[in-house]
């Protein structure tokens, strides 16, 4: 969310402040120029160092944490390698599917692969997949410049030989992703980099390949070992390089002046918090638009989804992400979806005329709401704003925040018992799902258009889901896929018993005029 200021707007304020605030705004600003000038030279220091060990740390310590789940699952993977692939590999694929950044996991015989999480039955020698990789060490660990299915992006490969059989074991390919480092190192102006390496062979935000540490024409600023295992991370940064007294005279002026006006303003103006979005509300600049929902046997719309977009008067369309995430930061989730209520109770008796009795109206909650107090008498409110016995509410819950268990129990309860459905949304992107389908009765498991995206490719995420809708026929859920685009997809999609589909192949979400004059398109192609 930007805030946009100008000149004008400081000096409007700046000529309506009495003498007495006047003084107070100069005084702070002078008193923060100084202290900013005179430890400018060792704050920015220890400022860069702590940041620094503090960046290193945690990522040292997530990986240490990441690599010893990965030995837990290798460890009980082990048994596995008693067994014919034919047998097993069903197990082998669900647990790289749900292990973080594994792209393979391989059960190993002798010195031959014989069974793959993402291929299924192999007989490889192990010195043709990985020739750095020793199999007579009970634990070993290489950087590789790719794998078979990804040759040109690196990854990380462990072996784990079994504690009973020495010609067996476990090997993980992983994916490491540096990433959100590379965002972080944008921000810092004298960052530059960050690399993970085994000896002389690394990853690292400085191309896409390895890079040979040896011959590396830069020094790193800062390194720690992982805790238990071989990695080295390597932080690269500019070297210090002490600033003369124009500098800091420079800087001090500049903050004094920045930290002078902005007392001036706090003084003088009333800011809250999402301010933004409490405007938007009361000027009406949200609205709804609403995506069909297809039977997916019928080949019928059997609802609608319902989603919120904000219409900004200067900066434009604001992404749904950015403004709900502010919303809930803000703690401004709950009037925002109250006036979703009311924006949909409003289109309600049109919604009636477009979709037949019975009809699922799917709306997005936060757990912050679910939490809170009002939540009962907001739904039912909201119900009986509706067109009486026309509608059936689907309650979908986000997995940004996670779900007290006590407290939802008896709320989902009673929210069946209300005849309210529930649905976990974009199943798999969040750190909760399967927590939530262990602790909570769901009526719907919504699929990621991610996993949607996966069918008919050969990536890492293909077979995961296959996995999801075992899943959910085992736990009697009924699925709706997110994110169909094409024919094909909606056709495997209803092969493999799939109950319901969305998404820009049947049609894009819609304002309410717009479904007004929709003209369902013909779903011949997949019949």
């Amino acid at each position: 969310m930007r805030i946009i200021g100008s000149t004008s707007m400081f000096t409007r304020y700046f000529f309506h402040l009495n003498r007495k605030i006047v003084l107070i705004s100069i005084l702070t600003g002078l008193l923060t120029a100084f202290a900013v000038g005179g430890f400018q030279f060792w704050l920015e220091q220890e400022k860069r160092i702590t940041r620094y060990d503090a960046l290193l740390d945690g990522v040292s310590s997530w990986f240490s944490a990441y690599l010893g789940e990965i030995r837990a699952t290798a460890e009980a993977l082990q048994p596995l390698t008693l067994s014919d692939c034919h047998d097993v590999v069903s197990e082998l694929t669900s647990r790289a599917a749900f292990s973080m950044n594994v792209r393979a996991f391989l059960l190993v015989k002798g010195q031959n692969a014989i069974c793959s999480s993402a291929t299924g039955v192999m007989n490889v020698p192990m010195k043709d997949l990985v020739p750095d990789i020793d199999l007579n060490k009970a634990t070993d660990m290489v950087i590789l410049p790719g794998t078979p299915m990804m040759p040109d992006k690196p990854a990380m490969a462990l072996w784990f030989r079994s504690p009973l059989l020495d010609d067996r074991g476990v090997f993980a390919s992983l994916n490491i992703n540096l990433t959100p480092y590379m965002m972080y190192s944008s921000e810092q102006p004298d960052l530059t980099g960050i690399a993970i390496g085994i000896n002389d062979r690394a990853i690292s935000t400085f191309t896409t390949g390895l890079i040979d540490l040896a011959n590396f024409n830069q020094r790193p600023f800062r390194t720690v070992q992982v805790n238990g295992s071989p990695l080295t991370l390597y932080l690269y940064a500019e070297r210090w390089r002490q600033e003369d007294l124009q500098f800091a005279a420079l800087l001090g002026a500049t903050v004094g002046m920045l930290i002078a006006l902005l007392s001036a303003y706090m003084l003088y103006t009333r800011l809250r918090p999402g301010k933004e979005i409490l405007t938007a509300i009361k000027r009406e600049q949200f609205y709804v638009v609403y995506q069909p929902v297809v039977n997916a046997k019928s080949l019928k719309v059997s609802g609608v989804e319902v989603l919120m977009r904000w219409k900004h008067p200067t900066a434009g369309e604001i992404p749904p992400d950015a403004f709900i995430h502010f919303a809930e930061a803000q703690q401004l989730i709950i009037p925002l979806t109250l006036h979703l209520f009311r924006l949909i109770a409003r289109d309600a008796p049109v919604l009636k005329t477009l979709l037949p009795e019975g009809s699922k109206l799917g709306i997005n909650i936060a757990p912050g709401h679910l939490h809170a107090e009002s939540f009962a008498d907001d739904i039912h409110a909201f119900s009986r704003s509706l067109p009486q016995h026309h509608f059936s509410i689907v309650l979908e819950i986000t997995e940004r925040d996670m779900l007290r268990y006590t407290e939802v129990t008896k709320l989902f309860e009673w929210l069946r018992t209300e005849g309210y459905e529930i649905a976990i949304d974009d199943f798999g992107t969040g750190h909760s799902a399967l927590i939530y389908l262990e602790r909570f009765t769901l009526d719907y498991l919504k699929i990621d258009r991610g996993f949607v995206n996966a069918i008919g490719t050969e990536t890492v995420t293909s077979p995961v889901l296959d996995a999801v809708l075992m899943l959910a026929k085992r736990l009697n859920m009924l699925t709706v896929a997110e994110g169909v685009e094409t024919p094909e997809q909606a056709r495997w999609l209803r092969e493999h018993g799939v109950h319901f589909m969305q998404g820009y192949y049947f049609s894009r979400p819609m304002t309410l005029e717009q479904f007004v004059n929709w003209q369902v398109p013909s779903f011949d192609a997949l019949v």
